[in-house]
């Protein structure tokens, strides 16, 4: 999302080429797929994280421009709105003491950015759902200055035709229109990566989606969107309403949304690049100069320009990717489930659990998604986004026909855990790195306690103190930033905390923007 796209107009003529494109780049990888072209993977792993910047008082500071010219780094980037970042860590390979030295880089270049960014008032956040945005924060003035977040916004509205709407039931509900997908930005991931080979992508796709929902209950942290308390991890319906171009009409029909959990199991990557292509319109319709058959024809390696732009405005949660290195392409499956935060040593906890259990579940000689119907992990999902640590999912009987349903930290405690430490072990992860971060999940799912349910009982217990709503929020967020910058994993993180200041945030109007209202569940 972060390269510069110029356009000057784009006509009926461009959207008819870019379709033609779209089938060429199909067949091309089909072709690349039938002659066996991809490289070997080197498991290698990649880690991207998008980032808030957030004032001493808690608010969004809306000026990443600002804080990136300071931070002059290649491992730094745009995200959609000028209150984000994001950092990209140099790809890994996955043995030895990796957890440890992409801690070690990630505790570096956070430290360092924090540092700029405190240069004009500002401290890096990084958290699913910055819980302080109002709003006023997210319109079309808020997108950073990029010209594809721009094309991207323009193209979005026009297939939608209308604003966008929110509907969001939780603990409360959120009622809101936005003629923008400014929300969207609202959403700040961690994004996995791994590279494999096309004969192992359907297996390692599909463990990854049968576990997506473990992933979120554990590591939800994201309880709060524009001062409503929702879901455990807010982000996806959030992210699913905010890039919804389908009006009423085609999502009473049934058409797909383009944030999409997905609707089977696959057996081939090219299932999914196919479904990408068949089943949304193209939003980005800018063609390259490349022919990708006579590329092909010539000998050559096709860099697929059209099909990658189109699939990076699919927001599967486990999103195929095609890319070309020194001259040889390669698959990897990104993981995009999880939120950003809390600390440096939850999410190398999250990617460990993940890296673990997804080699260990697409080795395993009955695969889950064998026996566990897609239905239920789509159901899964949804499930643990709304309850998170304390979500109840339906799971595979080990050695036993059939699924039960059982508690996330119980499944995770007694089957999942051994699972992603046999897993590491065949990484060849160093023990000491496995148990130090599977440890981390052992005791959220002993404390029952994420950074979702921290956040909500910490900014309940300044509503306890006299606070109202929104300084209660910016206490905890402030709070939040302070535990954040100490390491110390989540599960640790005291509730209570002496003197909450009373500061109270100066009122913003939504009404001024096109937005609607927010409301209890108890109509409260």
């Amino acid at each position: 999302m972060g390269e510069k796209v110029a356009a000057d107009g784009i006509g009926l003529a461009d959207r008819e080429r870019y379709r033609r494109k779209l089938q060429e780049c199909l067949e091309g990888l089909a072709r690349l797929l039938g002659e066996r072209r991809f490289d070997r993977p080197k498991n290698l792993v990649g880690l991207e994280i998008e980032l808030n910047l957030a004032g001493a008082d808690g608010l969004p500071r809306m000026m990443n421009s600002q804080v990136l010219e300071r931070i002059a780094s290649q491992d730094f980037q745009t995200e959609l709105a000028r209150c984000n970042l994001e950092v990209n860590i140099t790809p890994h390979r996955l043995h030895g003491q990796v957890f440890e030295q992409l801690a070690e880089e990630l505790r570096t270049a956070l430290a360092y950015a924090d540092r700029k960014a405190r240069e004009v008032a500002a401290r890096i956040v990084m958290i699913g759902i910055l819980p302080t945005l109002d709003t006023t924060d997210l319109t079309a003035a808020s997108l950073s200055e990029n010209d594809r977040y721009f094309l991207l916004n323009d193209e979005m509205r026009s297939a939608r035709g209308e604003d966008f709407a929110l509907d969001i039931q939780g603990v409360e509900r959120l009622i809101a229109r936005s003629p923008s997908i400014a929300p969207e930005a609202a959403c700040t991931s961690v994004q996995l990566h791994l590279q494999v080979t096309p004969g192992r992508f359907a297996a390692v796709w599909n463990a990854a989606q049968a576990l997506a929902a473990v992933q979120v209950a554990v590591g939800a942290n994201s309880p709060f969107f524009f001062g409503r308390e929702l879901w455990r991890e807010s982000r996806p319906p959030v992210f699913q309403q905010s890039t919804d171009t389908r009006p009423p009409e085609l999502q009473a029909q049934g058409v797909r949304p383009r944030t999409w959990f997905g609707e089977r199991w696959i057996d081939s990557a090219y299932d999914l690049f196919e479904e990408n292509v068949r089943y949304f319109p193209p939003l980005l319709p800018l063609c390259g100069t490349q022919h990708p058959l006579r590329v092909l024809d010539a000998g050559g390696v096709p860099d697929l320009a059209e099909l990658v732009l189109h699939n990076g405005t699919v927001y599967r949660w486990n999103r195929p990717v095609y890319a070309v290195a020194d001259g040889i392409p390669h698959l990897r499956v990104e993981n995009r489930v999880l939120p950003a935060g809390p600390t440096v040593a939850d999410v190398l906890a999250n990617t460990a659990f993940y890296y673990g259990l997804v080699r260990a579940l697409a080795e395993e000689p009955r695969p889950v998604w064998t026996r566990l119907p897609f239905a239920a992990a789509a159901e899964n999902f949804a499930a643990a986004c709304r309850h998170g640590i304390d979500a109840t999912l339906r799971w595979p009987r080990p050695g036993r026909g059939g699924v039960a349903e059982m508690p996330v930290t119980r499944l995770v405690q007694q089957e999942l855990l051994p699972l992603a430490a046999a897993g590491l072990d065949a990484w060849g992860v160093e023990p000491a790195d496995r148990d130090r971060y599977l440890g981390i999940i052992e005791e959220r799912c002993v404390r029952r306690t994420n950074g979702a349910s921290w956040q909500t009982a910490a900014y309940h217990h300044a509503r306890e103190q006299g606070l109202d709503r929104g300084a209660a929020l910016a206490a905890m967020t402030r709070r939040y930033g302070e535990l954040m910058r100490s390491g110390e994993p989540v599960h640790t993180w005291p509730v209570a905390w002496p003197a909450v200041r009373r500061t109270v945030p100066p009122p913003r109007r939504a009404e001024a923007n096109g937005w609607g209202s927010g409301e209890r569940a108890d109509g409260g």
